[in-house]
């Protein structure tokens, strides 16, 4: 099992559970309880769980939204595969409008190795573009940066988004269902991605399927306005039905 993986199934139980001992972890993943303390240490340094004394437990209470950092470790492979099937339905010289989240981000690190002009909406992102200039042009909006999630918010964000019209808008998720739509946990980021939507011709959704069937408190808009899913096979069979029927192409990977 590879560090990522580890820190991922980790972040999971921790998560899950409220909590773990060092001794449930190294029994759940094979590793050292050695292994298991210095896992512990860096991913308490990344803000995804808080370490106590024989273990650790979760910083999340509950409805509320997982920190970034914890994100970013849990069904890593998934998302990878998502963002490679997103990458492939756009064309190079297309304009892409790339919403915020950890598998946008994916989508990021393919984008920025082809031919198109991307405005990303998180600084995660747009550091990303920056780190290693490429063939993509990188377009940076306005905004106000969401403490730790890096998600650009505001007035700025809607200005620029206003003022520009994209072949595709990849949008990120923390809910999607036929019945209640797409749905996001805070005001700010739903008035962005609606936004979003508006400037592009094209919508995709990039999501794994644990997204699937749930409902968060902001809503963005009714499945309707989704023209392509990507997600993954853990994505609940009743609800991929339920969205194709509504008209939306649903890719699974």
């Amino acid at each position: 099992m590879s560090n990522a993986d580890r820190h991922g199934l980790i972040a999971k139980a921790v998560r899950d559970s409220g909590g773990a001992t060092v001794q449930e972890l190294a029994e759940l993943t094979g590793a050292s309880e050695m292994t298991i303390r210095r896992d512990l240490d860096t991913l308490a340094a990344q803000g995804v769980l808080e370490r106590v004394r024989g273990g650790a437990r979760t910083l999340l209470l509950r409805g509320e939204e997982p920190p970034f950092a914890l994100r970013a470790h849990e069904a890593v492979d998934a998302k990878r595969r998502i963002a490679a099937e997103v990458s492939a339905l756009v064309a190079d010289g297309e304009s892409v409008v790339l919403d915020s989240g950890t598998t946008c981000l994916e989508v990021a690190r393919l984008l920025r190795e082809r031919p198109v002009t991307v405005m990303p909406l998180s600084l995660q992102a747009i550091h990303l573009f920056g780190e290693a200039p490429g063939p993509a042009t990188l377009v940076v909006p306005g905004g106000q940066p969401r403490a730790a999630e890096g998600a650009l918010t505001g007035p700025l964000t809607l200005a620029s988004l206003a003022a520009l019209r994209f072949d595709t808008a990849v949008i990120g998720c923390c809910g999607l269902s036929a019945a209640d739509g797409l749905t996001a946990y805070d005001l700010d980021d739903a008035a962005v991605k609606k936004a979003g939507i508006a400037s592009a011709r094209r919508v995709v959704v990039a999501s794994d399927g644990g997204k699937l069937g749930r409902t968060a408190y902001a809503y963005v808009g009714p499945s309707t306005v989704l023209h392509t899913l990507v997600t993954d096979g853990t994505a609940p069979a009743g609800e991929v039905a339920a969205l194709e029927s509504a008209g939306t192409v649903v890719r699974t990977v």
